[in-house]
């Protein structure tokens, strides 16, 4: 069938078909990390959301250059303002460790989460501190054309300069005047000709531990240059898709826009593409609220907001199972129905591959696969398509019963779908088990064997009291011709 993926524009806010800038190509851009502490469960809902738009668009036949980047440098404390101390320095001041070391050790941690998430590594990584030279050119490129200026070694983004002949504003919907009535009096801000002028390059102070030499002071980039010279830099000046987190469209993405057209006298992106918040209580996870659960917790059950542990493929469902859009609240409720979930599904992933063809199809399989492809289509619909699997699920345990039946050719095709959306798509798998779960396994098939011997005797009273004690914790058998199976409920 032939896809056409439509995908919400945050820029026109509305759904727009996606049609690349230089087709089989595609140019996507993700904010990655600032990496000054374990990753929490907001982080990961940005990477799992973009990693299945990668993994579908590589479906669809395009070749996709993935870039994701991580910031080590210019996130300051107070981001909106662009103010405080630097994140990253103030963790090495506090752990007495090298700067470089805080990052390499967060990097590590946040590369080994993602892995054991299935999300697959981007086609290039690049940090800022190894980009320094790129966003000093920029800056220079930016004061040439008339929309930056220099103070006291700092050099700043001109809005009203900007604003003559652009619109800064035009991706958060934010009016000049209405940020204007809320700005505050900050430190360093009377440097500015504008309240919302942000920094380009700030003079670093004598103790400020990561600093560059410039032709402005020795000092280091603002944060939100990073990524307009990295982005220009390995997708060219204009590219199909810039994604990132809703908290990231104001003000970093903003002056994203602002910095790139400034600098190149047109449009940098085609597609802004923002996932929604996880929240927890109906607040946003976010560290500078302490208000987030790292993965750490989350795999051990270590948090007070705990009351177990989950594995890397329940949180990794438990995401795709919301919009990336809409908000995704917090629960071990909704995390313990995701797991359950989860498990009927690979597990009739597993019983799939074993079932045998019938004579004639009674499910017609292409219906099932455009439903399917329609809500993966319909701007990443996650929650929609595994509806979709579900149902495809439902078809296992009657072709399993008897009851119904699929043609040898259309077995393969339901086979084939199942796996490319479930594990290529998706990012769905099987997760390792350890000694104890194996140890469960032969337990719980050694029961089974031993109800199968009380209803050979028809001893019906043993059978149907073991399949009910086996119901009370969790263990559900399913009798069907081929044998008994069992799953988790």
């Amino acid at each position: 069938m032939e896809h056409k993926l439509f995908i919400y524009n945050s820029l026109t806010r509305k759904k727009e078909q996606f049609i690349p800038l230089n087709p089989p190509h595609v140019g996507l851009y993700v904010c990655g990390p600032t990496v000054y502490s374990e990753p929490h469960l907001g982080h990961v809902r940005m990477a799992v959301t973009y990693d299945v738009l990668f993994r579908y668009l590589m479906f669809l036949g395009y070749k996709v250059r993935f870039v994701r980047n991580i910031t080590d440098v210019g996130h300051l404390e107070n981001e909106l303002e662009g103010e405080g101390e630097d994140r990253i320095s103030k963790k090495a001041r506090l752990e007495q460790m090298e700067p470089m070391e805080v990052v390499q050790k967060y990097k590590n941690l946040f590369h080994k989460v993602l892995e054991t998430l299935n999300t697959l590594p981007p086609s290039i990584e690049p940090q800022a501190s190894g980009h320094i030279i790129e966003q000093q050119q920029m800056i220079s490129r930016i004061i040439e054309k008339g929309y930056a200026y220099e103070v006291n070694g700092s050099v700043y983004f001109d809005i009203d300069a900007y604003n003559r002949q652009y619109h800064y504003g035009k991706l958060s919907g934010r009016k000049i005047e209405d940020m204007l009535s809320n700005t505050r009096d900050t430190d360093g801000q009377t440097d500015k000709r504008n309240p919302l002028d942000f920094a380009l390059w700030k003079k670093a102070s004598p103790e400020h531990i990561m600093q560059w030499p410039s032709a402005w002071s020795e000092g280091f980039p603002g944060w939100h240059l990073e990524c307009s010279a990295m982005s220009i830099k390995y997708l060219g000046k204009t590219f199909d898709i810039h994604g990132g987190g809703m908290d990231l469209l104001f003000p970093h993405h903003e002056c994203e826009i602002a910095q790139s057209v400034a600098a190149n006298g047109q449009e940098h992106v085609k597609y802004w593409m923002h996932n929604n918040m996880i929240t927890i209580d109906g607040q946003k996870m976010a560290r500078s609220l302490n208000n987030f659960i790292t993965l750490r917790e989350l795999f051990s059950g270590t948090h007070e907001k705990l009351t177990r542990a989950y594995s890397p493929m329940n949180i990794r469902f438990f995401i795709l199972q919301a919009h990336y859009r809409s908000t995704l609240d917090f629960s071990n409720e909704a995390l313990q129905a995701a797991e359950k979930g989860l498990q009927r599904l690979l597990k009739a992933m597993e019983n799939l591959e074993k079932l045998e063809p019938g004579r004639t199809s009674t499910f017609d399989i292409n219906i099932f696969i455009n439903n399917c492809y329609d809500a993966l289509n319909d701007d990443l619909n996650t929650p929609i398509a595994i509806a979709q699997l579900f149902e495809g699920v439902k078809y296992v345990n009657l072709i399993q019963e008897g009851s119904e039946t699929l043609a040898d050719k259309d077995l393969m095709k339901f086979k084939s779908f199942m796996q490319h959306v479930c594990g290529d798509i998706l990012g769905l798998q099987q997760e390792n088990q350890d000694e104890h779960d194996d140890l469960d396994e032969k337990l719980i098939q050694l029961i089974i064997e031993l109800r199968l011997i009380a209803r050979d005797k028809k001893d019906y009273a043993s059978s149907d009291l073991i399949r009910d004690k086996l119901s009370e914790i969790g263990i559900l058998l399913k009798d069907g011709k081929e044998g008994t199976t069992w799953e988790k409920e």
